[in-house]
């Protein structure tokens, strides 16, 4: 597996003795403030643009401007570690909990098909998404030792959100170098998102037509701006080319060939992505990445048991029997909830939360390597297996694959709040408390702002919010609501192809020898899921990070981070402003 090297990622920050000011009451309001704000901000963000942009960042500037100012009034400053658990408990409430506004709009896209009679008031929101975003921090934790400290997995948005807090801490005169590099990118990356979201004058995307003439409709070419670029130069440069090969296999050799026989209806973006390329793309990374697992056996193991007892309490982590009642409570409540609210049987429950272990370990993996989270992909996956479980039966296979959404959604994310806590020194128990604050906070958030987002602009159809995601989710749901028959016998064959190829790959990337030259099977499969404009910038930006590393090591590795960091923070922060400014 990918080790990232010393330039790509920052040296971890450890605090002085006595110093550490971190979990007090005032970086517990301004979290508990943060964290309303992100998850009612979310839904209008992800439904309007289409993805959840990097909500880490910008908790985090905004803890830093009230923490600030609240130091300046009380005469005492805030510090790195407080404001990190303002963006922990943002990040849960917005990235976690709030992006599943996007399967509430898919409901109501089959609400309004006839398809489906499911339509839930803010109480049945939240009871739904509390529990399901809880659980998933709880299953989370056992897995940071893996995924943080010995795979060190670069987390991208963590890492931006971690070299930030860092710049923001230090101050201009200490950190000059890097505070310029972030406020460069930073202001690039706003300019050009100003220029292409709010005036117009420039494209959202350029479409490479020399390649094919198809280019505009499966979605190859490259975005105009830099969030994706500033990504591709923390992940590096394996796994951008890795990701690379999966775009041109899924976009540019396999789409005429699947028109040619009959495999798909129509050479657009969603019908071939739905109908085949998702499925070898699927299990390439399911195959990947439970096998990783598989290889490290030893240290899960020794993982879990330095979660118990004196270990736990020595090193600030969250105690393993904490993580095993917890989860245990979450999942009767969930269970509970599901039964009563909304008719989904309990052994299916019991069956949801399994299969939302395996997809959070998958997603965890491909999160940590690529900075993209599949949760939309994992959860298609899971619409297959209720679709087996329960034929035809759409509210369940939309409640089913939402919850294991939700789980894998939170836990996916508090590896990004562990990786900013590796740089800043943070207390790994005190991140879990905070997430564990900031996904009811969340879920209450997006229980009251949905309804009122969806009352404001409407779900679907002219002038109705439509997110890619959701389109894609409700669409999937309506194939399968005609059974497997839909679905071509070659693209199941493609899947256990890819499912061993995969194994295959993961056993020689973790050669010593020879593993760095192998792709990594759970980028090339994300590679062929999202859409080339999204790979493309990650590719410049892998290539670009290698060449000056290898041209000025040292000017790589003071300027890289931040600069990156800025790419990822100047467009977050101006989507969510623009999409705020719409919504009030």
């Amino acid at each position: 597996m990918r080790e990232p090297s010393a330039s790509t990622l920052p040296t971890p920050v450890l605090p002085s003795a006595g110093a550490k000011r971190e979990l007090t009451a005032r970086a517990i309001a301004i979290a508990v403030l943060v964290a309303a704000l992100m998850g009612a901000a979310e839904p209008t963000v992800v439904l309007r643009i289409g993805y959840g942009p990097n909500i880490s960042v910008v908790s985090a500037f905004l803890g830093f401007i009230l923490i600030t100012i609240i130091g300046r009034i009380t005469g005492r400053r805030g510090t790195r570690w407080e404001n990190n658990l303002v963006q922990t408990a943002g990040t849960a409430a917005g990235s976690g909990v709030g992006f599943m506004a996007v399967v509430l709009a898919a409901i109501d896209m089959l609400n309004q098909r006839g398809l489906l009679n499911l339509h839930l008031s803010s109480l049945q929101i939240f009871a739904w998404l509390a529990p399901s975003g809880l659980l998933g921090v709880l299953l989370a934790v056992p897995l940071r030792k893996h995924y943080i400290d010995e795979e060190n997995l670069p987390f991208a948005d963590g890492t931006a959100a971690g070299e930030t807090l860092l710049v923001l801490d230090e101050g201009p005169k200490q950190a000059g170098p890097r505070v310029a590099a972030l406020g460069i990118g930073g202001a690039l990356s706003a300019g050009l998102t100003v220029l292409r979201q709010s005036l117009g004058w420039i494209p959202d995307t350029f479409a490479f037509r020399f390649l094919t003439p198809h280019a505009e409709a499966l979605r190859i070419g490259t975005e105009v701006g830099v969030l994706s670029l500033g990504a591709g130069i923390l992940v590096g440069l394996r796994v951008t080319l890795s990701m690379a090969t999966g775009m041109v296999l899924a976009w540019l050799v396999a789409p005429e060939q699947l028109l040619a026989r009959g495999l798909v209806p129509e050479l657009t973006f969603n019908a071939v992505l739905q109908r085949w390329i998702m499925w070898p793309a699927t299990g390439l990374m399911v195959s990947g990445g439970l096998t990783a697992l598989a290889l490290k056996w030893k240290v899960i193991a020794k993982t879990f048991h330095g979660l118990s007892g004196k270990e736990a309490d020595a090193g600030g982590d969250f105690p393993m029997r904490w993580v095993v009642w917890g989860a245990l409570a979450c999942g009767v409540v969930l269970a509970a909830v599901q039964k009563i609210s909304l008719g989904f049987p309990l052994w299916l429950s019991a069956v949801s939360v399994l299969l939302s272990i395996v997809l959070m370990l998958v997603g965890i993996r491909v999160l940590g390597e690529t900075n993209w989270a599949p949760i939309s992909a994992m959860a298609n996956v899971m619409q297959a297996v209720f679709a087996v479980l329960a034929p035809g039966h759409v509210p369940i296979n939309m409640i089913g694959s939402g919850m294991s959404g939700a789980v894998a959604a939170n836990g996916e994310h508090l590896m990004q709040d562990y990786r900013a806590g590796r740089i800043v020194g943070s207390t790994n128990r005190n991140l879990t408390y905070l997430q564990l604050i900031g996904v009811p906070i969340g879920a209450a958030a997006v229980a009251i702002a949905y309804p009122a987002v969806r009352a404001r602009y409407g779900i679907g159809g002219e002038g109705g919010l439509t997110s890619p995601i959701s389109v894609k989710w409700a669409g999937f749901a309506e194939l399968l609501s005609k059974g497997f028959g839909a679905l071509p016998a070659s693209a199941l064959v493609a899947l256990v192809i890819a499912l061993v190829a995969g194994v295959i790959l993961t056993v020689l990337e973790s050669n010593p020898r020879f593993g760095r030259y192998v792709p990594s099977p759970t980028a090339i499969g994300l590679g062929a899921l999202i859409p080339g404009f999204a790979v493309v910038p990650m590719v410049i930006g892998g290539i670009g990070q290698d060449l000056w590393r290898r041209l000025s090591p040292r000017t790589e590795e003071v300027f890289a981070t931040p600069l990156a960091s800025g790419f990822i923070t100047g467009e977050a922060l101006v989507l969510l402003f623009l999409a705020l400014l719409a919504a009030f």
